[in-house]
């Protein structure tokens, strides 16, 4: 089957997200692996002006929301994740190539999109029990911006923590179910945004405009 031709536009945000080869760990500390994914950021962003709103890494994949004023997704995620690639096997001594393939990206052309996305990759480290609260996480872009750890990578700013920072953390920790999870992440395996259908009731499980 041929993959379908990257879109390219400057409009709106990419959720981006690729996993390592096999679901394995990156086979380095995640302080050194948090590192070279950092420093790849801030190059991504001088090289190619990538706007960067949230990054989270998890010991087997990462979650990206960035948005593209030159149009150029494709040469900057072609560069950054070669990049990233061959520093992380080179670090860890390992023959193969770290990802497993293409990276998932997906156009986020609503603020409903935008919202679900950066609660579902802020949130990921909670829902898999690694921490109790999302700002806990140490390997995220959230962690920095609250000053609990120094930042290299350079963020857009993001009014959605700041315009209300309490009430946006108790809302990124409020406990979401597994099938709404479930509708986000099938969401962001499409070219658009797109919710699951419940396979009962054939509805959609994400309402037009729905926040989890």
């Amino acid at each position: 089957m041929a993959r379908s031709k990257t879109i390219l536009q400057s409009e709106y945000p990419y959720n981006i997200n690729s996993k390592c080869i096999n679901d394995e760990w990156f086979n380095l500390p995640m302080d050194m692996v948090w590192e070279v994914f950092s420093e790849e950021l801030y190059l991504a962003n001088k090289i190619y002006d990538l706007k960067i709103h949230s990054f989270v890494l998890m010991s087997n994949h990462f979650h990206l929301i960035a948005t593209t004023p030159q149009s150029n997704i494709d040469q900057c995620m072609n560069r950054f994740m070669t990049q990233t690639s061959t520093r992380i096997r080179e670090l860890g001594n390992r023959k193969h190539w770290t990802f497993a393939g293409r990276y998932f990206k997906t156009i986020l052309n609503e603020p409903s999109y935008f919202l679900n996305a950066y609660k579902y990759n802020y949130f990921n480290p909670v829902k898999a029990k690694i921490c109790k609260n999302v700002e806990d996480y140490k390997y995220s872009t959230l962690h920095g911006l609250l000053g609990l750890e120094k930042l290299i990578v350079p963020l857009e700013e993001d009014t959605v923590l700041f315009d209300s920072p309490k009430e946006t953390l108790d809302w990124l920790n409020n406990p979401v179910s597994e099938e709404k999870l479930e509708a986000v992440n099938f969401g962001l395996k499409r070219s658009y945004f797109k919710s699951k259908k419940c396979r009962k009731t054939n509805k959609l499980i994400l309402d037009k405009g729905e926040i989890i």
